[in-house]
């Protein structure tokens, strides 16, 4: 594995963006055709080695802020690494096409919520409508100028998005209460970040209308807090109210049992499993009476470590995560498994399953970043008494934390937590029959020696 220092770049917030902030365009044509320079991953046609692109987030540390927009439309599935640079103009008009249908349809659906209620006491969310009308405005115009080849081509596409809508009804209840939510949290979202000086305020209410749109058309996840944060990640690196709102619906398609009460369960049960693996002690002190288990490392996991680190290397990290290169069901585990069954023609077929110790292939590498965290503040944690002292000391956390570190120890967890399952197995399998280890130990050795 190479170094993760070696990443192109680790700058703050404010590196990665204009030095003079804008409300975010509506959509971003000019990227369907741009081009990644990482090396191998982008052929002379524009399509992308998906495979490369995770390998190469994965073992670089994340991209650099240049590329990290074009990056993230493929890493998140708005782009189809399959398609090229030719067809991807064509698929940015219709996801523009369909996002409008959808977004004017909850707004007639309900009509007073096409405008934040405010009361106001919040002088710089007034600015930010301010700043949000004149970009509507200054993009109407736009449609206006298109040429008529191209008003046509769009009407043609709205027509086909209306009958793909037409029969989307939404409970008025539902919606409302999930906007009211929208509406308290939208003005708490991080305003420090430079996305959101000056005339980025407006993104406030860009932030505001894709939360809606999703929450309307997805009413079996609908809108939970913290998905304003998760959103906001998005919509600053994208820059593009159209695409934050595809690329956002993609990741949530996987994630988003997590903003779900059995999520969450699940998911701090899988690390207080993957601690006591590592370290029982540790794991026995956080799960006493006086500790609800390890619910106070919900917002880590929940939003990426997103408040940890610093912002620009929580955006890093969250990629890093995201890529699912270094993951147990990637594609080096199903190497593992064929491995196995190689090894099986030199193991006897008595040997019982339940003696065998298997990979849980539900520890993903975000587990195992928690565990790092929680491994390298050992001693601290071992002092907490109760579930207030356990929050100070995540509270004390926020910001601090250095990422370089903090992945090569959890990578160091993972490579060591796969060696012991994978010896664990083979001595269960293979107990009976030492007549041809070696093949095994060569397959073992190729799988988890670091390169």
């Amino acid at each position: 594995m190479e170094d993760l220092n070696n990443n192109s770049g680790k700058p703050g917030a404010g590196e990665e963006m204009r030095s003079v902030r804008r409300v975010a365009a509506v959509s971003s044509p000019a990227l369907s055709g741009a081009r990644l320079t990482l090396p191998g991953v982008m052929d002379a046609e524009g399509r992308v080695d998906e495979s490369r692109l995770r390998m190469h987030v994965f073992r670089n540390g994340g991209v650099s802020p240049s590329e990290r927009g074009l990056v993230w439309r493929f890493l998140f599935g708005m782009y189809p690494c399959g398609s090229t640079a030719l067809e991807r103009p064509y698929l940015q008009e219709q996801l523009f096409v369909r996002y409008q249908v959808m977004k004017r349809k909850w707004q007639q659906f309900v009509p007073s919520a096409v405008r934040i209620h405010l009361n106001g006491t919040d002088a710089e969310l007034v600015s930010a409508v301010r700043y949000f009308d004149q970009r509507e405005a200054q993009a109407e115009q736009k449609v206006q100028d298109q040429s008529e080849e191209v008003r046509d081509r769009l009407a043609f596409l709205e027509l086909q998005a209306q009958m793909v809508f037409e029969r989307t009804t939404f409970d008025q209840e539902e919606l409302r209460e999930a906007i009211r939510i929208i509406d308290k949290d939208v003005p708490r979202t991080n305003r420090d970040l430079s996305y959101y000086q000056n005339e980025g305020l407006g993104n406030l209410l860009v932030l505001r209308d894709i939360l809606i749109t999703y929450a309307a058309f997805h009413p079996e996840v609908s809108y939970a807090q913290g998905m304003n944060d998760l959103c906001s990640r998005f919509l600053e690196v994208l820059d593009s109210e159209v695409d934050t709102f595809w690329s956002f619906s993609c990741y949530m398609e996987k994630f988003s049992r997590d903003f779900r009460a059995d999520g969450l369960h699940r998911k701090i049960e899988l690390e207080a499993a993957l601690l006591k693996e590592l370290d029982p002690q540790l794991y026995a002190h956080l799960v006493t009476d006086s500790m609800e288990s390890l619910t106070f490392c919900h917002r880590w996991l929940l939003l990426g470590f997103q408040r940890e680190f610093e912002h620009g290397d929580a955006l890093r990290l969250f990629e890093i995560l995201s890529c699912d290169h270094l993951e147990l069901i990637s594609q080096q585990v199903d190497r593992a498994r064929y491995q196995e069954r190689l090894a099986q023609r030199y193991c006897t077929e008595d040997s019982s399953e339940s003696e065998l110790r298997a990979f849980n292939t539900d520890f993903t590498f975000e587990l195992f970043i928690c565990a790092a965290i929680l491994l390298d503040n050992r001693e601290s944690l071992l002092r907490c008494r109760d579930d207030v002292q356990l929050i100070q000391f995540t509270s004390s956390l926020q910001g601090k934390l250095d990422l370089n570190s903090t992945l090569k120890k959890a990578e160091h967890h993972f490579y060591n937590y796969c060696k012991r399952c994978a010896w664990d197995y083979m001595n269960g399998r293979c107990r009976a029959n030492r007549s041809k280890p070696e093949d095994f130990f060569y397959q073992l050795r190729s799988l988890f020696v670091l390169k």
